[in-house]
């Protein structure tokens, strides 16, 4: 069979669990809100605004979170944050995305007055109306920042935990890593994971496999984002495995942040190949100008992955989700009948 096609990969069923809300909103929307509420945008239109937004230009994973300051500056609100996690949860949707895990600092949303758990609130109701009207599932998860305090991080821990199985389903660390270690918030996932909250960690994205390490023996999560250069040791790569924690993989903002030279040199085969458990992600729809199609098709174009290793990624999506294990059970089961159902049209189309 021929490399899958954009719109067959568009219909593949997909989870997706790694995916900025403050990253990954539309031109168009920023442009009305800014109007709304009186901040003005660095671009007019929502092309000139998206291709402004499209981080072409990083030394470094520091300088592609610098865009972030336009989209939160209007994320301060009840009506903005549900607003655009509808629209976010709409695009997911529209490419076959499933199920979504959407993560957010919920600390940098509270500087027009929003308490952290009206900041919770608001993106929860767009969940519950997206998975009425549109019948896509999903979860927050709550992110602390490598920058701030470790007692912020408590904070939005004992946010998360309040809020798990309403609306949350994990707690993460985010934020430039140079310089800012992972084990200045052991306390905040201790206490997540001491109270039955599922935990991942951003980690060898901006720094090298001992910050991959970090996320593993001292914040003790079950999935790791980006984790592009754990590469860089083989031994860690073994324990990871042995561990069954998942790699939330981000090809597009890798290449951007220099963390991957090229599609074609990103580990993610080498990760595949080891037996890890590979997950596919966009990370943020705005400044990386991607969809999930767009990363699955960078995938099979770049790394030459084939129909098993696509749909096999594609259920681990749903495998590693954070959810009770019924739950999860149930979500695995759908996915595998509409993964097999997707393998039969195609084989049905090439016969």
């Amino acid at each position: 069979m021929n490399a899958l096609t954009r719109d067959q990969l568009r219909r593949l069923p997909k989870a997706e669990l790694h995916c900025h809300l403050d990253g990954s909103v539309r031109p168009s929307t920023l442009l009305e809100l800014g109007r709304e509420l009186g901040v003005v945008m660095p671009a007019q239109t929502p092309d000139a605004l998206a291709h402004h937004m499209w981080v072409q230009d990083a030394r470094h994973l520091e300088d592609y979170l610098t865009r972030f300051d336009v989209t939160l500056s209007v994320m301060q609100n009840a009506a903005a944050l549900e607003r655009v996690t509808y629209e976010l949860l709409e695009d997911a949707h529209a490419e076959g995305v499933r199920y979504i895990e959407i993560r957010y600092a919920p600390v940098l949303n509270t500087r027009g007055g929003l308490t952290l758990e009206e900041a919770v609130e608001a993106p929860k109701r767009a969940l519950d109306l997206a998975a009425e009207k549109l019948g896509i599932r999903g979860g927050l998860i709550v992110c602390a920042l490598r920058h701030l305090d470790p007692t912020v991080s408590n904070a939005l821990a004992r946010l998360a935990v309040a809020y798990a199985g309403k609306g949350v389903v994990g707690f993460d660390l985010a934020g430039g890593e140079a310089g800012h270690s992972a084990t200045m918030h052991a306390k905040a996932f201790a206490y997540a994971r001491e109270h039955g909250l599922w935990c991942t960690c951003h980690a060898g994205e901006g720094a090298g496999a001992d910050s991959v390490r970090e996320a593993v023996h001292i914040c003790g999560v079950q999935r790791i984002g980006h984790a592009t250069r754990l590469v860089e040791d083989p031994r860690l790569m073994d324990e990871v495995g042995e561990r069954g924690i998942a790699i939330e993989a981000c090809l597009t903002s890798n290449v951007q942040t220099h963390a991957a030279v090229d599609y074609a040199s990103h580990p993610v085969r080498s990760y595949i190949e080891h037996g890890l458990k590979v997950t596919l992600n966009t990370d943020n729809r705005l400044m990386s100008r991607t969809t999930l199609t767009d990363e699955y098709a960078h995938a099979v174009e770049a790394l030459s992955l084939d129909i098993d290793a696509v749909c096999r990624i594609a259920r681990t999506g749903f495998e590693c989700a954070f959810l009770a294990d019924d739950e999860r059970r149930e979500l695995v089961a759908m996915a595998d009948a509409e993964i097999a159902a997707f393998r039969r049209s195609l084989t049905a189309a090439s016969a």
